[in-house]
C-alpha cells in the first residue's frame, strides 16, 4: 500500500531524523560534499577528470583560431549553455515522478544560493525512486555532451567540454543529497517535502 504523509507520524514505525529547509540548501550542500564517501570521491574525481579534459582540449586549439572566437565560444560554455541547460536539467528530475504519475509537482528557485530545484508536494518518496531523480540529469546530460564533443570539431569541443564541467559542478546539490542516503545506506530512508513551507523531511522506517 502507498504510504501517506500522515503514515509517516506513527512513531511505532518511523522516526524522524531530519528536516532540511529550502532557506538552507547551500549550507547542507557544503556539509555533505565535504564528507568523504564513495559518492563524493565520485562527484569530485568527475569534477578534476572533466577539468583536465577541458584544458587539454583549450591546448590543442591554441593557434588554431583566433582568439575571439575562443573568447566567444568560452563565453558560450560557461555563461550562455549552463543558463540554457536549467530548465532541461529540471525537466529531467521531474521525468521519474511524471512517469509514476505523481501529482503536484512543483518546481523552484532561489537565487540568493544559486539554487533550482523540482519537487514533489506532500507525497513520500522512497530510497530508490529519490536517487533516480537526484541522478537523471548528471548521467544524461554527461552522456549526451561526451558524445558531442567526440564527434563535434575544435571549438564546439571547447564550449562543449566548458558546459561538461560546469554541469557537473552544477549537480553538486544532487550529489549532496545522494550521499545524504549513502551515509544512511543501512537505514530505510523516506522523504516528503511540503513546498508551502519549503521544507523537506526524511524518516527512517524501522
Amino acid at each position: 500500500m502507498k504510504l501517506r504523509v500522515e503514515d509517516l507520524d506513527d512513531e511505532s514505525r518511523f522516526r524522524h531524523i531530519l528536516t532540511i529547509s529550502y532557506n538552507d540548501i547551500a549550507p547542507f550542500v557544503f556539509d555533505y560534499l565535504r564528507r568523504k564517501t564513495a559518492v563524493t570521491l565520485t562527484f569530485w574525481s568527475f569534477c578534476l577528470v572533466y577539468l583536465g579534459m577541458t584544458l587539454i582540449i583549450r591546448i590543442n586549439i591554441s593557434g588554431y583560431f583566433p582568439w575571439t572566437k575562443i573568447f566567444s565560444h568560452t563565453l558560450l560554455g560557461t555563461i550562455f549553455f549552463p543558463v540554457a541547460i536549467v530548465p532541461l536539467h529540471e525537466f529531467m528530475h521531474a521525468i521519474p515522478f511524471m512517469l509514476k504519475s505523481a501529482g503536484n509537482i512543483r518546481a523552484g528557485m532561489d537565487l540568493r544560493q544559486f539554487i533550482f530545484y523540482v519537487t514533489l508536494h506532500r507525497q513520500v518518496i522512497s530510497r530508490s525512486t529519490f536517487i533516480i531523480v537526484a541522478a537523471i540529469p548528471f548521467v544524461v546530460v554527461s552522456v549526451v555532451l561526451l558524445f558531442l564533443i567526440y564527434t563535434l570539431p575544435g571549438l564546439w569541443k571547447w564550449s562543449l567540454s566548458l558546459l561538461l564541467f560546469v554541469h557537473t559542478t552544477m549537480c553538486a546539490g544532487d550529489f549532496a543529497m545522494m550521499n545524504l542516503y549513502f551515509i544512511n545506506r543501512k537505514k530505510k530512508i523516506l522523504s516528503w517535502d511540503d513546498a508551502d513551507k519549503k521544507e523537506a523531511y526524511f524518516y527512517e522506517e524501522f
